[in-house]
């Protein structure tokens, strides 16, 4: 009998490895000092840690108040997760962190494939 797991083609353990999830301030801050891409989605911040700190993939996300009411911040930061969950084990570099921020009345409307195709371009940007 064949598994659908063995006709998978191989991929690296990356890809699976859950994210890390930034929650200080500081790291925060530390990340908004460093590389910046903006897209019409979202604008995303990067930073690559130092050798001392911690391996693996981190990711924050945050929405201001300018996006709009709870609702809305709380459906912008769901959308921002997914396609951070989908695309950073794959095409983020380990040893980076990334903040994704909500943009006013475009992240929780925008279209979720245009989303991802963002995240994209700006993963493209940051690592040059």
């Amino acid at each position: 009998m064949t598994s659908a797991l063995q006709a998978a083609p191989e991929c690296s353990a990356a890809a699976f490895a859950p994210l890390g999830i930034l929650s200080k301030r500081a790291d925060f801050l530390r990340a908004a000092r460093a590389r910046r891409a903006p897209c019409e989605g979202f604008l995303l911040q990067a930073r690559q840690r130092g050798a001392s700190e911690a391996e693996g993939i981190r990711v924050g996300f945050t929405c201001s108040k300018k996006v709009g009411n709870a609702v809305a911040r709380n459906r912008a930061k769901r959308r921002l997760r997914e396609i951070a969950r989908m695309i950073l084990p794959r095409h983020g570099k380990p040893g980076w962190d990334y903040v994704l921020i909500g943009r006013p009345h475009v992240t929780a409307t925008r279209e979720f494939a245009a989303l991802q195709q963002d995240l994209h371009r700006a993963l493209r940007k940051v690592h040059g």
